[in-house]
């Protein structure tokens, strides 16, 4: 089974039909006229989107977190279960649902402004030790961030990995929420040593390095440096998302290998990146490589299978609006 560690959320996303706000991270913005977007609330969280895509995807998977008792986190609950996933890990509270305002670009990347003050997942505390049927465990995003919960899941990182289990995380960056930038770059480096799997995108990576705009251009030059000396630090692979440019892997060995991106109409990039973490685990799992050996012995064709599984599994989420992971069925097809 592979556990999926961190919050659940409902993102508030504008209908289709109403005009793209002009600023990014305020939330949705009026339009000319003065007229507010009509909001869609929609499941979601980088974490819960993870554990529902492996469900789809076919992997025994379960979510750990804590969830509101209110409507929308039954809501999430019943998104859980009929993806086939394991909620008894579930965390449940009556504080509210934590609430992320999405505002779409055209060219269909997200931004989100987070209404999270007091709610059930920033309240989640540290479970006994997972079962021993638990082979991986993915963590990231708001989770990792916003405390006290943040220090609970930290902590069930660095002692699930000290028994043995494959560990996954995608920092996925929300830079509104961290407030001290250096102090979060610096605790992101104790995470490390306890990694078997680092996914993120380049722009995550940029600012994780604080290379920022500074490094001009594509900054792929100080991506790679940083990757390389985050897996010295600890994990056997980072892979990193690089929008049109594919998927790129580098391996603690010094291996790097990419693939180019599916070529879709893209509806929206919400939930892709977590969709990514979900093929990525699933595809390795079919590889039977959830462990740090069996990863580090990984070979170009393996990884390049893997990569792009996980590249055709994201476009499809990206064709179609919110997060919506596809189904075994759709990628066999």
């Amino acid at each position: 089974m592979i556990v999926v560690a961190g919050e659940a959320l409902i993102d508030l996303v504008p209908s289709p039909q109403e005009p793209a706000p002009s600023r990014r991270g305020e939330g949705a913005a009026a339009a000319p006229d003065g007229r507010l977007p009509a909001l869609q609330p929609q499941r979601g969280g980088g974490p819960y989107n993870t554990a529902v895509a492996l469900g789809r995807l076919g992997s025994p998977a379960a979510f750990c977190s804590r969830v509101s008792t209110d409507a929308f986190g039954a809501a999430l609950l019943h998104g859980l279960h009929s993806s086939g996933v394991d909620t008894s890990l579930v965390q449940r509270g009556s504080e509210p649902t934590t609430l992320a305002v999405a505002d779409i670009s055209p060219d269909g990347s997200a931004g989100y402004g987070f209404y999270a003050d007091g709610t059930a997942d920033r309240l989640f505390t540290l479970p006994p030790a997972l079962p021993a049927a638990v082979r991986a465990l993915s963590l990231g995003t708001c989770s990792l961030v916003l405390e006290p919960g943040a220090s609970a899941y930290e902590a069930l990182l660095h002692r699930e990995a000290r028994r043995g289990v494959f560990t996954a995380l995608d920092p996925n960056i929300r830079a509104g929420l961290i407030a001290d930038p250096d102090a979060y770059r610096a605790r992101f480096r104790t995470w490390l040593p306890d990694l078997a799997l680092l996914k993120m995108s380049e722009e995550d990576a940029l600012w994780l390095a604080g290379a920022g705009a500074a490094a001009g251009g594509s900054g792929w030059d100080a991506v790679a440096a940083a990757a390389k000396e985050w897996l010295g630090a600890g994990p056997a692979a980072i892979v990193l998302t690089r929008g049109g440019a594919g998927m790129t892997v580098l391996t603690r060995g010094g291996g790097e290998l990419t693939v180019p991106g599916e070529r879709v109409e893209v509806v929206d990039t919400i939930g892709a990146g977590d969709t990514v973490n979900a093929a990525l685990l699933h595809r390795l799992d079919a590889h039977d490589a959830l462990s740090y050996a069996a990863v580090t012995a990984l070979g170009d064709d393996d990884w390049r299978d893997i990569l792009r599984f996980a590249a055709r599994a994201a476009a499809v989420t990206c064709s179609r609006a919110g997060a919506q992971p596809p189904f075994a069925r759709e990628l066999a097809a």
